[in-house]
C-alpha cells in the first residue's frame, strides 16, 4: 500500500479536512490481524414461515424508540419530544417533566432504555438533541416514570464539542454485561473530520457508567489528547446498538453517505475509518476518499451499497421465530423493510427483506418478552405493529 499523503486521500472532497489530524491517525495505524476463515460449509438462506401483522397502537408522532415495562405497558419516545405510555392500545398524554428537546432536522427525542436493574431502581435513560440552532449536542439523561410524569431527572452525559447542525446525532444506547452503557454519537455532518479527532466526541461510540462517570478501563483513559469516554472512533452516524450475549459481541449499524451503510462489530479502541475509508460517495456523487480499507482501520461486518438507511438493530433470541435465533434484524427507512441478516458463526451469510407489505418507513424493530417482533413506523401518525407467527 502506498504511504499516506493528504492530497491523495482527500482530492475531490467538498469539505476541507484537517490533514494534520488525519495524518497523525493514519501514521499510527497498523494492519489488524486477519481473522481465521470460517471453514464451515455455507448454509442455505432461511425462511421465516407464515406470520400475522397487527396494530398495537397508532396516533404516535414520529415514534423513535420503545421499551417494555414489567407491568405490560409500553413506554414510547416520539422524536417530536413526547414520552408516552401505551396500555391495551390506548396512548397516554405526554408525560410531564421530560426535558425540552431540540426538534429540528434529524434532532429530537431519540432512544430510551431501561436500566438493567430497573425492577429495583426504576431508572429510564433518554437520549435527545439538546440546545439551540447555533449550539446543540446529543444529551443523555435518566429519570423515573411515576404516574404520568417523568421525575427525578438527572443529566448523565452531553457530547462535546457543541455544533451548529441539526443532523447526525446518533443516539442509540445499550448496556453491557458489566453494567456500563454505550452510546453512539454522530459526526454532525459538517464535522466529518471530527470522527478522527481524538479530543472530540463527534463520530464516536462512548462508554460510561450508569451515572455518567468514565470507566477506568476505557481504552484511552490517561492517554494524552484522547477524550477518556471514547470506546471506538471513526463513525459517521450510528443508528443501532445491540449486545449479542451469546457471541459476546457488541454490534452497531450506521448510515454511510451515498452508499456505505454498515454493521460493525465494535471493540474497544478500534477505528472504524470514517471518513478516511468508506464504500460510499458524497451525495453530490463526488468521491470522499479513494480508500475502502487502510491500515489500522476496521472493515464492516456488513456493507450496504446502495444504502438502506438502517435505523435500529437487534440480535434475535426469542422462541416465536426459531429460524431467526442468533440473527440480526435492522429496520430500514429507505426500503420500508426489516433486513434479516442471517449469521453463520460470526459472519453474515445471507440477507432477507421482511415486512415490506407494511408500506411505511420502519424506524425500529424490537423483540417482545414473548418473542414476537414489534415495529415502529416513522410517520406523524406512527404505529406500533406486532408481528407474530400465524395462529399465535
Amino acid at each position: 500500500m502506498k504511504p499516506y499523503t493528504c492530497a491523495r486521500i482527500w482530492r475531490g472532497l467538498l469539505t476541507p479536512v484537517s490533514c494534520a489530524v488525519l495524518a497523525a491517525v493514519l501514521a499510527a495505524g497498523q494492519l489488524a490481524q486477519a481473522e481465521a476463515p470460517d471453514t464451515k460449509a455455507p448454509q442455505a438462506p432461511k425462511t421465516l414461515g407464515d406470520y400475522t401483522i397487527n396494530t398495537v397502537a397508532e396516533g404516535l408522532n414520529l415514534p423513535w424508540a420503545m421499551a417494555f415495562l414489567p407491568d405490560g405497558r409500553l413506554l414510547v419516545s416520539e422524536r417530536s419530544g413526547a414520552l408516552r405510555l401505551v396500555k391495551d392500545g390506548a396512548v397516554s398524554a405526554p408525560l410531564t417533566g421530560v426535558p425540552a428537546t431540540y426538534f429540528k432536522g434529524q434532532g429530537g427525542l431519540h432512544d430510551l432504555k431501561l436500566h438493567p436493574d430497573y425492577a429495583n431502581n426504576g431508572w429510564v435513560y433518554l437520549s435527545f438533541a439538546w440546545g439551540s440552532p447555533k449550539e446543540n449536542a446529543l444529551r443523555l439523561v435518566r429519570g423515573r416514570v411515576k404516574g404520568e410524569a417523568f421525575v427525578d431527572v438527572e443529566e448523565v452525559f452531553t457530547a462535546t464539542p457543541l455544533k451548529d447542525t441539526p443532523v447526525h446525532y446518533g443516539g442509540r444506547l445499550d448496556f453491557l454485561p458489566d453494567g456500563t452503557l454505550v452510546m453512539g454519537i454522530g459526526d454532525g455532518y459538517n464535522y466529518r473530520e471530527d470522527a478522527q479527532k481524538t479530543d472530540s466526541l463527534l463520530g464516536k461510540v462512548v462508554r460510561i457508567h450508569d451515572d455518567g462517570r468514565i470507566p477506568e478501563d476505557n481504552p484511552f483513559v490517561n492517554q494524552k489528547a484522547y477524550h477518556p469516554a471514547i470506546y471506538s472512533l471513526g463513525h459517521r452516524n450510528p443508528q443501532g446498538m445491540a449486545y449479542d450475549a451469546k457471541r459476546k459481541l457488541l454490534l452497531s449499524n450506521e448510515h454511510g453517505p451515498k452508499g456505505g451503510d454498515e454493521i460493525n462489530i465494535l471493540a474497544p479502541g478500534k477505528n472504524y475509518g470514517w471518513p478516511v475509508i468508506t464504500y460510499g460517495r458524497d451525495y453530490s456523487g463526488a468521491s470522499i476518499t479513494p480508500y475502502t480499507e487502510y491500515p489500522g482501520m476496521e472493515q464492516p461486518l456488513v456493507n450496504w451499497t446502495p444504502s438502506i438507511a438502517p435505523a435500529s438493530l437487534i440480535v434475535y433470541s426469542g422462541k416465536a421465530f426459531p429460524a431467526m435465533a442468533g440473527d440480526l434484524l435492522s429496520s430500514s427507512l429507505k426500503f420500508n423493510e426489516v433486513r434479516w441478516v442471517q449469521m453463520q458463526g460470526n459472519q453474515a451469510a445471507h440477507q432477507v427483506a421482511l415486512f415490506k407489505e407494511v408500506g411505511a418507513r420502519l424506524r425500529a424493530v424490537y423483540e417482545g418478552p414473548e418473542g414476537a417482533l414489534y415495529l415502529l413506523t416513522d410517520a406523524k401518525n406512527g404505529k406500533i405493529l406486532k408481528v407474530a407467527p400465524k395462529g399465535q
